[in-house]
């Protein structure tokens, strides 16, 4: 009796379909991060936190650059903080926000919210010990609130 030989492995036709088949997915997969997402509003979020840190620092350390100002155009946001200026693409979110003595919100436009801070790091300007409601939306929703005394955190005042 014979044995007969077992093949074992992959024809080349089997390797070729599964090399299109990943190179349709991973198009599309691009195509998907590329869209719209709640990765803009969280990258806000993120950076008004930041710039919000930042104002605050050059203001305790006793520099004249202790405000924060954020301002948003058609096609991207931007932030200006401790003497830095920096921007990131809108993708359709936007930011809103209301001084604790209001109800509405309102947005912020081209012109900007600007904020200063005192030598101790709280809100003086343009109102003084004046909390801040904001609210980042887009395909996902964040809030953050800036407290009268300048402690900022994310959710509701």
């Amino acid at each position: 009796m014979q044995a007969t030989p077992s093949s074992s492995g992959f024809t080349l036709v089997e390797l070729v379909m599964v090399i299109i088949l990943i190179g349709i997915l991973s198009a599309l997969g691009v195509g998907l991060l590329t869209r719209s997402s709640s990765f803009s509003p969280l990258l806000a979020t993120q950076q008004l936190e930041s710039a919000t840190l930042l104002a605050q620092q050059a203001a305790l350390a006793g520099n004249s650059s202790n405000s924060l100002t954020i301002s948003q155009t058609t096609k991207d946001f931007q932030f200006q903080a401790g003497g830095s200026s920096f921007g990131i693409s809108r993708e359709g979110a936007s930011i809103t926000y209301r001084r604790e003595d209001q109800s509405s919100y309102q947005a912020i436009g081209a012109s900007g919210l600007t904020i200063g801070f005192d030598s101790f790091g709280r809100v003086n300007s343009p109102v003084a010990m004046m909390g801040y409601q904001f609210r980042i939306s887009g395909d996902s929703n964040y809030q953050i609130c800036l407290s009268p005394l300048g402690a900022i955190y994310r959710g509701g005042c």
